[in-house]
């Protein structure tokens, strides 16, 4: 299931119940002929199920659905209102469902901000308005109840942050993985043709590289890997981003750097490696193939394989080399 589906299903669920409450609560009052509070409890389910309704058309937006925000809001200042100006016993304790959904349907931040706008107004009504014991209880139990949706929100929020790291993120070297880079690729190419602005990308390949295996083991080349990347990091620009694919090869996208730029990354990339003396291998080498996005590229296969085969083209002039690959002329 995507994150997408689930907070959907969850989104929906959580509105669901909270209206169940709300209007279970407007029945009962009604039954006792507290026709204010039942009146609010009818307006606060009706807000419930707009946003039920808004879950659902907005199913598939709903990482960065706005609308659940005033939804929310407009129930939290009902709310709010209502405890402020009307002197009705345990009305405070229809904050507990709201706070709950504060925190499941927005983001943490938000929804701790929307928590406070609530629980302050709340609690200091109810130390008004009650004996101390009582309002020890309530304010006890409003509080714990926003701290434990809260702790479970974080978490659950960190998890995911990291499933979507471990997705896109290579073991071994720590780099983005060749899944990320098609995405990543294309969003670059669709960025340079609507702004007009040069792209270049690297196919980098670790020279020799089954020799090293043969004689460190996949163990000593694993970790060569590692510090290369880390290298690779150190190297490149803030704005720059490195992927690592199978056979020890790496793939860089560069965005807003036209051929020269192109040139001089590639060959500082070059002899930093193959002048450094590596732990337990000792002097390694790669070879680069180099391109720069041309009038025909609006896909990510054609510019990938130009960088491929001029990194193929390097080999073939020996090792520790770079070979630069024109792609067809932007035209204005």
């Amino acid at each position: 299931m995507t994150e997408t589906r689930l907070r959907t299903w969850s989104h929906s669920a959580a509105y669901s119940l909270t209206a169940l409450v709300i209007s279970v609560l407007a029945l009962q009052n009604l039954r006792y002929g507290f026709y204010q509070l039942f009146y609010l409890a009818l307006a606060m389910t009706a807000l419930l199920l707009a946003g039920l309704v808004y879950t659902y058309f907005c199913r598939r937006h709903q990482l960065s659905a706005p609308g659940h925000l005033i939804i929310l809001a407009g129930l939290n200042s009902g709310l709010v209102a209502a405890v402020l100006t009307m002197n009705a016993p345990g009305i405070s304790h229809w904050a507990m469902p709201l706070l709950v959904l504060n925190l499941l349907i927005l983001p943490l931040r938000q929804g701790l901000a929307l928590c406070a706008l609530l629980l302050l107004p709340v609690i200091a009504v109810t130390w008004l308005d009650n004996p101390v014991t009582d309002a020890v209880i309530t304010s006890a139990g409003l509080l714990l109840l926003a701290s434990v949706t809260a702790l479970y929100v974080w978490h659950y929020d960190h998890m995911t942050q990291s499933a979507q790291d471990l997705a896109i993120t290579d073991p071994i070297t720590g780099a983005h993985n060749a899944r990320f880079l098609d995405e990543t690729l294309q969003k670059e190419i669709s960025r340079a043709i609507a702004t007009g602005h040069p792209l270049s990308v690297i196919s980098l390949s670790l020279d020799y590289h089954d020799q090293i295996r043969d004689l460190h083991g996949k163990g000593g080349l694993n970790r060569l890997l590692s510090q290369i990347t880390r290298q690779l990091f150190e190297t490149i620009r803030a704005g720059d981003s490195l992927y690592s694919l199978q056979d020890s090869e790496f793939f860089l996208i560069l965005p807003f750097t036209p051929e020269e730029g192109l040139r001089v990354i590639a060959e500082r990339i070059r002899r930093t490696i193959a002048e450094r003396d590596w732990p337990e291998t000792g002097k390694v080498s790669v070879s680069l193939g180099c391109t720069t996005r041309g009038n025909g590229d609006t896909s990510t296969e054609l510019l990938r394989q130009r960088a491929t085969n001029a990194m193929l083209e390097a080999r073939k002039h020996g090792a520790d080399s770079a070979w630069f690959t024109p792609g067809e002329p932007v035209r204005a």
